[in-house]
């Protein structure tokens, strides 16, 4: 069973009223922010969330052992993590974020549900912004649910690594797609980590994340996410892959992808992150400062 990727805010404000949500139907808020934004998600979640919700942190549900922020977890320790949450292999899942962008981190938690193998799950259109636009309730009354079995099974060929990338910038096998911001894409702003720089890697087309969303932060119609990939010049019908700061925001790209009917987007989980590290200086493209070899 599938679920609608993306639901209204009608359609949840309905479910929550009708008293559905429970082992069948879990809303997560699931914000995070950059350092930089100085913004705590779990204490505005306790300070005010959609009625019924509960929190998805991305910080703890991760490899703590990675060098790199937020890294995908286990198997294992997703089960565990979203078993806690009163989740189960049969219940629908509803993220949404409380970004001021209307989606934000939403999409990586969506993205990984379905790379776990639960592909129940859906996105709250437009997010907080749009649920507190539309005159919906908030709370902050928490209740924790009851703790499910949930079963996950990790689809790997959708996440790609270092040596992935590395290699595709030789065999351009799959058209890579970087949503970061123009200026940092061309290395003209700065990262919003301080011992980067920025740039991007060879043969990468740039599609800022906020280019799929429509001026009140929900997902554009199909016809206009079909016109952002053939601006950029990508082609759906051939391997795309996507990157961004830290391996949440790329997540746009797989929704995008998703609701045009090309549901095998990759996700490059280290993204700039990673590759400012790792890779050789003839490797970073930078119209700005360059790095030390």
């Amino acid at each position: 069973m599938a679920a609608q990727t993306l639901v209204s805010t009608h359609w949840l404000a309905k479910a929550i009223r009708n008293n559905l949500v429970g082992p069948k139907l879990r809303i997560l808020d699931t914000s995070w922010f950059l350092p930089k934004m100085k913004r705590d998600p779990k204490a505005e979640f306790a300070q005010q969330h959609i009625p019924s919700s509960s929190f998805f942190d991305i910080e703890e549900c991760c490899d703590r052992s990675s060098q790199f922020d937020h890294m995908l977890p286990t198997s294992s320790h997703f089960s565990q993590y979203v078993g806690d949450l009163g989740i189960g292999n049969d219940t629908h899942v509803v993220v949404y974020d409380n970004s001021g962008f209307g989606s934000f981190s939403a999409p990586r938690v969506w993205w990984m549900f379905r790379l776990f193998g639960h592909s129940v799950v859906s996105v709250l259109d437009g997010g907080m912004r749009n649920w507190l636009a539309d005159g919906y309730p908030v709370t902050s009354e928490y209740s924790r649910p009851e703790r499910r079995e949930f079963k996950a099974t990790l689809n790997q060929s959708w996440v790609k690594s270092y040596e992935d990338v590395l290699e595709n910038t030789r065999t351009k096998q799959a058209q890579v797609v970087d949503v970061r911001s123009a200026g940092r894409f061309r290395g003209t702003e700065p990262e919003p980590r301080d011992d980067q720089l920025p740039g991007h890697f060879p043969g990468a087309v740039n599609i800022p994340f906020t280019s799929f969303l429509d001026a009140s932060g929900k997902e554009l119609g199909t016809e206009g996410l079909a016109k952002v990939f053939r601006e950029a010049g990508v082609d759906l019908e051939r391997p795309v892959w996507a990157s961004c700061g830290s391996g949440i925001t790329s997540c746009h790209v797989v929704l995008a992808a998703h609701l045009l009917g090309h549901p095998g987007v990759c996700v490059y989980d280290g993204s700039w992150c990673e590759w400012f590290i790792r890779a050789s200086p003839e490797l970073i493209i930078s119209e700005g400062e360059v790095k030390e070899a």
